[in-house]
Formats: C-alpha cells, sequence, structure tokens
C-alpha cells in the first residue's frame, strides 16, 4: 500500500511532499523511531500550511477585494514561513536519522527548509508593499507574487528529495503524523 506524506502551499500550486512507499516493513527501530519524532512535530504544521493554502484558494476563488485578498495572503505567507522553519527545527531536533550520511541528509533538508521559510516571508514582504487602492497594479503585484512561488517552495522540494534518497521515505510514510490529505487541483 503506497502512502503519501503531503503538505499544500499557496496559490493554486501544491506542493507534493511526497516520499511514496510503502511503510511498516523496515525492521529498523531506530528510524521508526526517528521518524515518529518528526513526523508528530510536523502534523501540526502541515495542518497549518494546508490551512493557509486553502485561505489563499478561497480568496483568490471568490470576488474579493484586493485588501482582503492582500490580507489573508500575507497572514499564510507568515504562517508557510513559520511553519516550514518550525518543520526544519523539527528535524535538527529529532537528531541525526539513523542513515547512511545521515548527518549530511539531515543538514541538507533542513536548510531547505529553512530556504522555504525565508522564502515565503520574502513573499509576505512582496504582498504587503502592494497598491491594494489601485486594482490594476495589485492585480500585476499578485502576478509577481505568484511567480515567485515555484522558487519559495523550491528549499522543500529539495529537503523532501533529501531525505527520499536518504532511504527515509519508507519509515516516515508510515508515521500518522506524516500523512494528509492532498486537496486536488482546481480544474
Amino acid at each position: 500500500m503506497n502512502k503519501k506524506f503531503a503538505a499544500a502551499v499557496s496559490g493554486g500550486a501544491v506542493l507534493i511532499l511526497a516520499l511514496s512507499g510503502c511503510g511498516g516493513d523496515d525492521g529498523d527501530k531506530k528510524a521508526d523511531a526517528w521518524a515518529k519524532k518528526v513526523c508528530d512535530a510536523w502534523q501540526p504544521e502541515l495542518k497549518k500550511i494546508e490551512a493557509a493554502n486553502a485561505d489563499i484558494k478561497r480568496v483568490s476563488s471568490e470576488n474579493n477585494k484586493p485588501e482582503e485578498v492582500q490580507k489573508t495572503d500575507s497572514e499564510a505567507f507568515q504562517t508557510m514561513s513559520d511553519s516550514y522553519k518550525s518543520m526544519g527545527g523539527a528535524l535538527s531536533a529529532a537528531g541525526v536519522p539513523p542513515v547512511e550520511d545521515g548527518q549530511a541528509t539531515q543538514d541538507a533538508a533542513v536548510k531547505g527548509f529553512e530556504d522555504t521559510s525565508k522564502g515565503y516571508a520574502e513573499l509576505k514582504v512582496k504582498v504587503d508593499a502592494l497598491d491594494a487602492k489601485d486594482q490594476n497594479k495589485f492585480a500585476e503585484g499578485l502576478k509577481d507574487v505568484a511567480n515567485g512561488l515555484a522558487e519559495a517552495t523550491k528549499g522543500g522540494e529539495e529537503a523532501l528529495a533529501k531525505l527520499k534518497a536518504g532511504g527515509l521515505d519508507k519509515v516516515m510514510n508510515s508515521q500518522k503524523g506524516c500523512q494528509v490529505t492532498v486537496p486536488s487541483p482546481p480544474k
């Protein structure tokens, strides 16, 4: 049975933090304990990211005033920045994963989450600086913010790729805390 560990990020885009693989067949108790520590700490952060993404989708799909869109996006980007920072902190706090090159795997993954945290903080600054009183300028500014999403999420994608390459996908997928329902992309 394949399980996915995923989190949604801003805009219509969904960053799948999929470490796909079958969980539970790795007899390594140390790896399971490490993954449980990480995933238990990540669960509330993944839920916050999911909720922030839903808020952004909601205000962008409804006919909201620019001020409401700006406020919602700003708060969502701050939430995501804080959550990715916390996820990196949880990786550090869990200690070195019991895999080959565990320290390098951990360091690279923590850096990736920190980079994504910084990326969302930068998007928040950009959204806050938009002129919500001029609808045309605001719309153009939002396009620039949307174009920055891929760069903002790049670090998180790299972090997950490093964890997967380190062989941690199976033990993380078996943890309930790393399992989040990912909404279907809008059609």
